[in-house]
């Protein structure tokens, strides 16, 4: 067996094309708009951080001026209702002005601590909308730069209309200013007494059903409940106003009331003898949500998915309402943690060692709250520094009608633990001091070679959580690969290193290698964060941005073999599709906010599906190397590097169903999902459903080659299993026939290979 060694920051002023995408269905009225694909100007798109939505948020750079602009439409000239989803995880405000069409309408508006960053809040301001393409933009106005922003909805069928609580009639309550976060030029503060109360006066222009949102902040840690009258009228009775964690974090409690044409009183009464909570201010939004009143059912079978040593992870089934959930409140004891549209949260912040219990209570547009789910009890890790994705915590859902094997999760996951520990027992070594830490590959041509190094790294970040030394061995892995460079360009690998550990063979790259450094770099920024012996995030974005300058071909957007080739050799118009790594190309994306890498993944999954249509159309197979790349891209028809088989689907493209399939399963990408349900109804019908008849190579045609049920052949099919709703049985199979295989210590290829494949099959695979 003989296989090759193989292997951005964003600028100021970066401009990403606006793109619009749905509304969550619950809120019907308005308009989403990511901040991922508005325009950034001195800042990042990122996602590193819990609970956002879409694809990533905007993290603004540290100065006055850095702004995200997005590009609105609306079918009519008038007011509209603009609600900014923000993070802010200092201690101190972020304010920031924001502008429509160029006119500041909201000064320096705060944007409070949110007490940490995975934590989200919503800021909401007025705005009159022009018909057709308005812009919308939010500038940081401090050295602080602006919150992380994750979306802007526009609601221009409901008008809101903001009362402040210091302009109110106040009775046993008093204005003030000693807490951050609040709008206008203070708030009011309750007297700890029963029956003081706030009442505005409010006008409205027709009768009917309106939503009053009361902003406020309960820095104790008991709820502060107030009956909520209209007109002398009491509208909600003992109205639930829970901690928020801090004062200076606000939150808001909605109401729906019917209010006379013209003037009406809205009073907010305490009705115990803690009095109420701080209150910013009334917003009345016509409409109402066209007077609902029904509220969600409550979420059911709360349940905790994974501890650390200072977050917990929380996942739900889904509630239903008449017409729509718009998300979920997540408690912590009685105070609000987090909101979140999805039906899994992460509640961070917390200390180590600690029980903590959490509901969750689901939310419509028209405000209206269910009742608390069950509660549930989980208790923190002891130890500190432990990581964020902890394996087994299954904190990454995949896409929707993923299969998995058969039997309970733990047993899934215990089958994975445990042909790790034969892996890293036989593979992961300290043979050559420093502090190192490598992978060695008995069977591959050199003992270290940048394919073993970027696996390994890859399964120690993942593992972490099951080993409880895998960040010792991942720095020590980091600092193997640092200690050897690239000689073409310093921020890649070289390639292969002889026993002593010293670069041989030109000691220049191999494209897979460096793909999978760069991506595992990545998941420990994620996994331990970057403030360490290693700045991981760093260290990725460099190796990120040399792959894209050494290793990338700039006239076909496909990865080279290695940056040891140049235009125009031999091989320079040549590519290998089991280096074709479509997940690790969507998490470059989003670590550098590079839209060079889209054109990248599109131009490599283009490639893929054509192969597959003109070479493999009864098989979806491809072959070990693609030549030609900048005519027409087509198989090899003998030896272009390794030998006479690299126009079929050999040692190298036996990787590939695993490899789109991981695209597949944790994207959902269509063109993913096709290239691997091709190979998977192909391979289940060529075999009979039975793993022990996958062999050792095949003709693109689907011919046998070898006769040999190697792991590294038959292993990756599971992943392309996963895909296909039909394929439980098969899945299952190819399952057990994993599990059932014995290794032998020298078969680092076949080891390594079915170990990562038994990751994303049993669910423990995540794209940072």
């Amino acid at each position: 067996m003989k296989r090759y060694a193989r292997g951005l920051a964003l600028t100021a002023g970066l401009a990403l094309v606006a793109a619009l995408s749905p509304a969550s269905p619950g809120a019907a009225a308005a308009t989403r708009y990511e901040a991922e694909s508005a325009t950034v100007s001195q800042g990042v798109v990122e996602a590193n951080h819990l609970n956002y939505s879409g694809t990533g948020f905007v993290n603004g750079d540290n100065v006055a001026g850095s702004y995200t602009e997005w590009t609105v439409n609306a079918a009519n000239a008038g007011p509209a209702t603009l609600t900014i989803r923000y993070s802010n995880g200092t201690t101190t405000g972020r304010p920031a002005d924001i502008a429509v069409n160029g006119t500041v309408i909201a000064a320096a508006s705060a944007f409070g601590s949110t007490t940490n960053w995975d934590t989200w809040a919503n800021k909401t301001v007025t705005a009159t909308l022009t018909a057709g393409t308005n812009k919308v933009r939010v500038t940081a106005t401090t050295a602080n730069g602006p919150a992380n922003l994750d979306y802007l909805d526009v609601d221009s069928t409901a008008t809101a209309t903001d009362y402040q609580a210091e302009n109110a009639v106040l009775s046993q309550a008093a204005v003030a200013t000693n807490h951050t976060g609040y709008t206008g030029t203070g708030f009011v503060d309750y007297t700890n007494v029963s029956g003081s109360y706030v009442e505005w006066t409010v006008n409205a222009a027709a009768a009917g059903s309106q939503t009053l949102t009361f902003r406020y902040a309960n820095g104790t840690t008991v709820d502060r409940p107030m009956d909520i009258a209209v007109n002398g009228t009491v509208v909600a009775a003992g109205a639930s106003f829970p901690a928020t964690a801090n004062w200076d974090t606000w939150t808001t409690k909605a109401v729906t009331a019917s209010l006379v044409a013209g003037t009406n009183t809205i009073r907010a009464t305490a009705t115990t003898a803690n009095g109420g909570p701080n209150v910013d201010l009334l917003s009345v939004t016509g409409g109402g949500g066209g007077g609902d009143t029904q509220a969600p059912t409550v979420p059911g079978n709360l349940r905790s998915t994974g501890v650390t040593s200072s977050s917990v992870s929380l996942a739900w089934d889904a509630s239903t309402d008449n017409v729509g959930v718009t998300g979920y409140d997540v408690y912590r004891g009685g105070a609000l943690a987090t909101t979140v549209t999805g039906t899994t949260a992460t509640v961070g912040g917390l200390a180590a060692a600690t029980a903590y219990t959490f509901t969750v209570k689901a939310h419509d547009a028209a405000g209206n709250s269910s009742a608390a789910s069950n509660s549930v009890t989980a208790t923190t890790s002891g130890s500190t520094g432990g990581p964020a994705v902890p394996f087994g915590s299954h904190l990454f859902a995949y896409a929707a009608g993923m299969l998995k094997p058969s039997g309970s999760q733990s047993t899934l996951d215990q089958a994975v633990v445990t042909l790790y520990t034969k892996w890293k027992a036989n593979f992961v070594k300290q043979n050559c001091g420093n502090g190192w830490y490598e992978t060695i590959s008995p069977d591959a041509d050199h003992p270290y070679v940048a394919e073993g190094q970027g696996y390994g790294m890859v399964i120690t970040a993942t593992m972490a959580g099951a080993d409880a030394n895998a960040k010792t061995i991942f720095d020590g892995m980091v600092k193997y690969v640092l200690a050897h460079p690239s000689v073409n360009n310093g921020d890649l690998l070289a390639a292969e290193q002889d026993t002593s550990c010293t670069s041989v063979n030109g000691s220049d790259s191999a494209t897979d290698g460096d793909m999978d450094v760069a991506y595992a770099l990545l998941l420990a920024d994620k996994q331990w964060g970057s403030a360490g012996t290693y700045n991981y995030k760093q260290l990725a974005i460099k190796r990120i941005n040399a792959i894209k300058a050494s290793e990338i071909n700039p006239t076909t957007n496909l990865l080279k073999l290695g940056d040891w080739s140049s235009c125009c050799d031999a091989l320079y118009y040549t590519t290998r599709p089991s280096d074709h790594m479509i997940d690790h190309m969507r998490a470059f994306r989003v670590a550098t906010g590079d839209s060079a890498w889209d054109t990248i993944r599109s131009a490599h999954q283009t490639l893929i599906t054509n192969l597959q249509a003109q070479y493999a159309p009864s098989t979806g197979l491809l072959p070990d190397f693609v030549i030609t790349t900048n005519t027409t891209p087509k198989p090899p028809t003998g030896e272009v590097l390794e030998g006479p088989n690299d126009g079929k689907y050999y040692w190298n493209s036996c990787r590939t169903p695993w490899r789109l399939g991981a695209d597949a399963v944790t994207s959902g990408n269509s063109a993913s999902l096709t290239s691997a349900r091709k190979l998977n109804t192909w391979i289940k019908s060529k075999t009979g459903g039975n793993p022990a008849s996958i062999v050792d190579g095949y003709s693109l045609s689907g011919a046998n080659l070898d006769s040999g049920n190697d792991a590294c052949f038959y292993a990756p099919f599971a992943v392309a299993a996963m895909t296909d709703s039909g394929s439980q049985a098969w899945l299952d199979a190819l399952w057990n026939h994993m599990v059932t295989r014995s290794f032998g210590s020298t078969e680092y290829y076949n080891m390594s290979v079915q170990l990562q494949v038994m990751i994303v099959v049993s669910g423990n695979y995540w794209v940072p």
